[in-house]
């Protein structure tokens, strides 16, 4: 008896090690018990991209950040790594460094302080294919563990056996290794919440519907979706022409608001959208599960609308940038030319010159647009998550204060009348999470700071958002059960996985690099750093293998090849699946077979013991005893 307690002790204990080793655990089921595995799906996917880009910031600050803090050139003694003259005395403003410019732009932060030196430091650290390789090593793992996490929750969407349902909520439910009477009281929670979630489940699919009724309201509703999706599109134009106006003035004479105008725009665009189109679902009347997901993909199609105009955007600075660079280049040829020639006519007839020195920060350079790249991204990322805090404070935290305490002195019951409290956005906070990474995955090359920055923000974001869904938000009225394998949300994240390296590959391959900024430098294109290492580092016939290996006719077959298993194993899932429901028919035949013959069994067991010994004498009743069910031999 002691060793069974003893033994039930460790086991309660090993399993609060385990949960207490998992980030977040205790927190997000206190959620789930209080809000259903929905809203708790949020923060479990939060913590997985938490886990995400903490590999990616190992990745870039250990190969990328720390060699070229530690081993490259200082601060100071390049024209890259120098702030210029003009802009020494703002460098150090709070204004400038929030703005990411001054010495944040001349920084480990960005890609233009990076020098083109093959090989720094006492290991002849190769930092430039570093940053070419890792940039490419952040793009594969991202694919490869958003792939690998779809294919495990492949099983867990549509192989869910729902007979007995209610049954087994009641007699599995309970975790008999709680002590705790606040996790009790938990427990119950999250119990209660799943029966309302399959109650509303079943009552879904009962209702009678007026069918031409539903589809005019769906019509009417998507009509509106469009007219939304093409107002924020000519918004968006019109910000990004605004913009490109505003960067031709004097920074002087802007006010912040024109600064800050464009990320101002598509953080707003953001917030407010959602709810229209929240509004526009009620005209549906959708499954809950069904309307989160059409919620979801027009939120993504604005989201990704508003995110390739401003590639677009960027893009036409990036050209403006490169014609630009060939007069810098010229004039800072010609600036070359006179010193010179002022330094010859220094020179004394004995041979020699007066001591002659340039400060790297008075000497001329030409405009880098992998930074401004970096810093378009870094102040999109940093302005709407500043957006998303404040409307949080604002719009739920100050909501649920003035319901909390006028209601006692109002007309009306403000609780359960407008404006109540308010309720959890599963679907804006689960396409901000995506959209932001996908802004992570594209300007990362550019701004190696980025994974660390957007670590920050999702560590404050689990604390801060969980503190305001429990203390401001409600439970949602349309209560419904979400997958846990949260199939549907990977399915959005790898798309716009694929969307957003696009162009970072686009200016990888196609467009020439800055050419006094960055470790690719003095190169045609950003790739040519992998011939370099080719032709120096590798022996002549390794190289010849290597250079055969990528030739693109191969690389062609090769995506053929994987493109033709794709399909067979896509091919030969469905022809498993479809065998097992097929099994699931049968089985459920023989069973309601069995039931309606074996009425004298006390349970399955004594039914599979008469099916396998052909005796129906196990089971008791007088109908059973001539009834024989033919078995295969």
């Amino acid at each position: 008896m002691m060793m069974a307690k003893k033994w039930v002790k460790f086991l309660r204990d090993f399993e609060n090690f385990k949960a207490a080793c998992v980030p977040w655990e205790n927190k997000i089921k206190a959620i789930e018990s209080q809000f259903g595995s929905s809203v708790a799906s949020y923060f479990l996917f939060l913590r997985w991209m938490y886990g995400v880009n903490m590999v990616l910031f190992i990745l870039t600050f250990s190969l990328v950040m720390l060699p070229e803090y530690l081993w490259g050139l200082p601060y100071g003694t390049i024209p890259r790594k120098t702030v210029p003259r003009a802009e020494e005395d703002s460098a150090a403003n709070f204004g400038v460094l929030y703005d990411f410019n001054g010495l944040a732009q001349y920084s480990v932060l960005f890609y233009g302080y990076y020098n083109n030196q093959r090989t720094i430091g006492v290991l002849n650290f190769r930092l430039p294919l570093s940053y070419f390789l890792v940039g490419l090593a952040c793009i594969g793992y991202s694919f490869l563990v958003v792939l690998k996490a779809m294919t495990q929750n492949i099983g867990d969407d549509g192989g869910d056996d729902n007979t007995f349902n209610f049954s087994w909520k009641v007699f599995t439910s309970w975790d008999f290794l709680i002590g705790n009477p606040e996790t009790a009281d938990n427990k119950f929670n999250s119990i209660t919440m799943n029966f309302k979630e399959a109650i509303l489940e079943e009552r879904a699919g009962e209702i009678e519907e007026n069918v031409h009724l539903i589809r005019f309201l769906r019509f009417l509703a998507n009509f509106f979706v469009f007219l939304t999706l093409a107002a924020s599109g000519y918004l968006i134009f019109w910000a990004v022409k605004r913009s490109q106006e505003f960067a031709q003035q004097d920074p002087d004479t802007l006010g912040w608001w024109e600064k800050n105008e464009m990320n101002m725009v598509m953080s707003l665009l953001g917030m407010f959208c959602p709810t229209l189109f929240d509004l526009f679902a009620e005209l549906e009347d959708y499954h809950p599960l069904i309307a989160l997901k059409w919620l979801l993909g027009r939120i993504f199609a604005l989201l990704l609308g508003n995110l390739y105009v401003f590639i677009l955007a960027l893009m036409d600075e990036i050209y403006n940038k490169i014609e630009e660079e060939k007069l810098v280049k010229a004039n800072i040829t010609l600036w070359e030319a006179n010193m010179i020639k002022a330094y010859n006519s220094s020179v004394t007839g004995n041979g020699t010159a007066a001591p002659f020195f340039v400060h790297p920060a008075d000497v001329p350079r030409g405009p880098c647009w992998e930074t401004m790249v970096g810093q378009e991204f870094v102040r999109l990322t940093v302005s709407d998550v500043l957006t998303t805090y404040v409307t949080i404070l604002v719009g739920d935290f100050l909501r649920a204060c003035f319901v909390r305490f006028c209601n006692y002195c109002w007309c009306w019951d403000l609780e359960y009348g407008y404006p109540s409290y308010t309720e959890f956005d599963i679907s804006g906070n689960v396409l901000a999470l995506i959209f932001n990474q996908g802004m992570i995955w594209m300007g990362s090359f550019f701004a190696p700071s980025l994974p660390g920055i957007n670590i920050l923000r999702l560590y404050v974001s689990m604390y801060f958002q969980g503190w305001a869904v429990m203390c401001c938000n409600v439970p949602e009225a349309r209560v419904f059960k979400s997958s846990k394998g949260n199939t549907f949300y990977l399915g959005m994240l790898l798309l716009i996985l694929f969307l957003s390296t696009m162009p970072v590959l686009y200016m990888i391959v196609c467009l020439p690099p800055s050419f006094d900024c960055g470790p690719f430098s003095g190169k045609n294109r950003m790739f040519e750093v992998i011939g370099e290492t080719l032709e120096h580092d590798f022996p002549s016939w390794m190289a010849m293998v290597l250079r055969q290996l990528s030739n693109p006719a191969l690389m062609l077959a090769v995506a053929l090849v994987m493109v033709l298993t794709i399909y067979y194993l896509n091919a030969t899932a469905k022809g498993q699946k479809a065998a097992n429901l097929d099994l699931k028919k049968k089985m459920k035949q023989l069973q309601l077979l069995v039931a309606s013959n074996f009425h004298g069994c006390a349970g399955a067991s004594e039914v599979l013991l008469a099916l396998l010994f052909k005796n129906n004498d196990l089971c008791e009743g007088p109908e059973n005893k001539h009834f024989a069910i033919p078995l295969s031999p």
